[in-house]
């Protein structure tokens, strides 16, 4: 666990959905319905949204699990979770999600527990992805599906081009308006740290997973792996 990105992340939360909605001029919702539906989660499941954030994949999964699932969401930032747990208390009377404070690299539930399970701009942040990406898969049941929604370099120059300008000149300036500038800024070095797609794939092939496909979205801006157990 890095304090340094927990602490980011605690600082953002108050604005954490707002700057999304902005940032992504409101496609976010389009990328995670979307990586629900690659999960393969179903009513009745117990499904595992990793890195919640401020809830919204964890939200999807409880709809698509309706009431007799269960839905864990699990984040390193406690102010993030806070603002999850009451978002969720507007939106579900009666939750069938649970938050959990914990670290993506150690998680706090049996081998071969979950149906199904998401993550949503996590990956990049976590310290060793493979370890990671072996915590999921220990905490699957055989047969079970994960996606995971990321930030990606495109392979496409001039669209690289196109996404760094847009981080230098887009985000990293309405978040500095918000006093958040250095919060948003860690992104484009962090994406050039992050494996790319194909990288992404061979990782989770080397870890266990049986079958990982990364599908480019957002003009290849986006991206999200889908692995099996």
């Amino acid at each position: 666990m890095n304090p340094d990105i927990r602490n980011i992340f605690d600082r953002i939360a108050p604005v954490y959905d707002d700057l999304n909605n902005w940032l992504s001029l409101g496609q976010h919702r389009i990328w995670k319905e979307m990586t629900v539906k690659w999960s393969a989660a179903k009513p009745g499941d117990t499904c595992l949204d990793l890195c919640c954030g401020s809830g919204d994949l964890a939200f999807r999964l409880a709809r698509y699990v309706e009431s007799g699932g269960q839905v864990y969401g699990v984040d390193f930032s406690p102010n993030l979770l806070a603002t999850a747990e009451k978002r969720c208390q507007n939106q579900y009377p009666q939750p069938s999600i649970s938050w959990i404070e914990a670290d993506a690299l150690n998680l706090p539930f049996d081998d071969h527990y979950f149906h199904a399970a998401t993550m949503g701009y996590g990956l990049r942040n976590v310290t060793d992805i493979p370890r990671s990406l072996q915590e999921l898969h220990r905490v699957l049941k055989p047969g079970a599906k994960a996606a995971i929604l990321d930030f990606h370099r495109p392979r496409n120059q001039q669209i690289r081009a196109f996404q760094q300008l847009y981080l230098d000149n887009i985000v990293v300036p309405i978040a500095q308006r918000m006093g958040l500038k250095e919060e948003y800024a860690y992104i484009s070095p962090s994406l050039d740290r992050f494996p790319t797609g194909q990288e992404q794939v061979e990782l989770a092939s080397q870890v266990g997973f049986t079958s990982a496909t990364h599908y480019p979205i957002a003009n290849d801006m986006m991206g999200v792996l889908v692995v099996s157990k």
